[in-house]
């Protein structure tokens, strides 16, 4: 049969067109044609979760949710056609998901996002990263075994207004790194500096046992999480107040207040050598709150977790030379000058989709982020005991003290395990 010449071309440029848009894995490992767009599957569609749908340059595939009414509003906002899923061992197998956006209670954040980079998945990963040290040491070890890109889910050591400093970090990162304040450094996190603690998040110690809602599979939504009667007050919106699967306030809002700390400070591979920690004795189910938790780094930098706002008048920032208060104002005379005279601080890869892309380390990844999530758990670990404790940055465990070692690595409920 002859072809005419148009409809040779015609044909010939719609095979080109489909091959162009052939999805990635089908291409290979590493392989993204011009045309594509990754695609992303999100587990844990409540608030946060739907806040994953619209990042730019991806596309959603697929959904998860072990509460119904959730996914359900998780499908109302994508497109047609979005697959669904209540257990997300099911959605980390299909072929067509690029990307895995875990944004579950933290007791699941290490299990998921470790299935799902063994599965060949990149991660988006909400904050913050694991519920123990233990999870975050195994979650970083999968991450790199398997060759996968990972982000965590909070911004401020690259972008954003950095709460009450008035500034991106960049200025901060670069006045730190000049010398200017000296050597070292105390950093502390108050709401006189600009960051306010959320005490809200506190658990209940009279909760009485509820029916368990027909849309909620509770039995999955606890997971590795020891079994607890049901009350609302554990799930959804409150879970933060309970140490089976968060840390109260410390828990919610450490990971973005002391990460970008983490990077001022140059620690993104170390960890501290002390916590000191001042609190009410804490109930063995209720997270409470925390008057003051003090970190100290082997060369004497510390980060001050000031929950009570004791001084009005503390600095951000305070070293032998200089100070910087809220609002990125400081007693250094002339700093805008002496600043000048200093580099930029160097360029960080901050765009997700072409990390993935390029197969190039983000910003804040799995072992940056093991770090600062790794000063959350340890000031965590101070509360629950209630006594100070040393820590080996190296063996990642703490010296002397069994005890505070045993929740490094919590017992997960059967089948799940890391």
């Amino acid at each position: 049969m002859k072809v005419s010449r148009r409809k040779f071309i015609g044909q010939s440029a719609l095979g080109f067109a489909a091959f162009s848009i052939v999805p990635r894995h089908v291409l290979g490992k590493g392989y993204l044609a011009p045309s594509d767009q990754l695609t992303k599957a999100i587990v844990g569609t409540g608030g946060m979760g739907r806040g994953h749908i619209p990042y730019a340059g991806t596309r959603v595939v697929a959904l998860c949710d072990v509460d119904k009414k959730n996914l359900q509003l998780g499908l109302n906002e994508v497109e047609k056609g979005v697959k669904s899923f209540s257990d997300y061992r099911e959605l980390i197998q299909l072929p067509e998901v690029d990307i895995v956006h875990v944004a579950t209670p933290p007791h699941w954040h290490g299990i998921i996002a470790a299935d799902a980079v063994k599965a060949g998945k990149d991660v988006w990963c909400e904050k913050p990263m694991t519920r123990t040290i233990g999870e975050g040491k195994r979650l970083t070890e999968a991450v790199q075994q398997h060759g996968r890109i990972f982000r965590l889910n909070t911004w401020f050591r690259f972008e954003g207004n950095f709460y009450g400093m008035n500034t991106t970090i960049k200025p901060i990162k670069k006045l730190v790194d000049s010398g200017l304040l000296g050597w070292p450094l105390k950093v502390t996190i108050s709401r006189h500096t600009g960051f306010e603690w959320k005490f809200y998040w506190v658990g209940k110690t009279d909760l009485t046992p509820q029916p368990v809602p027909a849309e909620l599979d509770y039995d999955m939504w606890l997971g590795p999480a020891p079994y607890k009667p049901y009350n609302v007050h554990r799930t959804h919106q409150t879970f933060r107040g309970y140490w089976d699967y968060d840390g109260g306030a410390l828990g919610d809002m450490g990971q973005h207040y002391i990460d970008p700390v983490q990077y001022l400070l140059g620690k993104d591979d170390t960890s501290p050598i002390y916590v000191e920690v001042d609190a009410p004795v804490q109930d063995a189910d209720a997270v409470g709150i925390f008057r003051r938790i003090t970190y100290t780094f082997a060369d004497g930098c510390q980060i001050v977790l000031d929950g009570e706002g004791r001084d009005e008048n503390v600095a951000y920032i305070e070293g032998p030379k200089g100070k910087v208060f809220r609002g990125f104002k400081t007693d250094i005379p002339d700093v805008e000058r002496k600043l000048a005279e200093f580099p930029e601080p160097p360029a960080q890869q901050t765009d997700f989709v072409d990390a993935v892309k390029g197969r190039k380390t983000f910003a804040l990844n799995d072992q940056n982020g093991h770090r600062s999530c790794t000063i959350v758990n340890m000031g965590l670990i101070a509360m629950r005991l209630n006594r100070n404790l040393k820590f080996d940055p190296v063996k990642q465990e703490f010296v002397g003290d069994e005890e505070a070692n045993r929740l490094i690595d919590q017992p997960m409920r059967a089948p799940f395990t890391m």
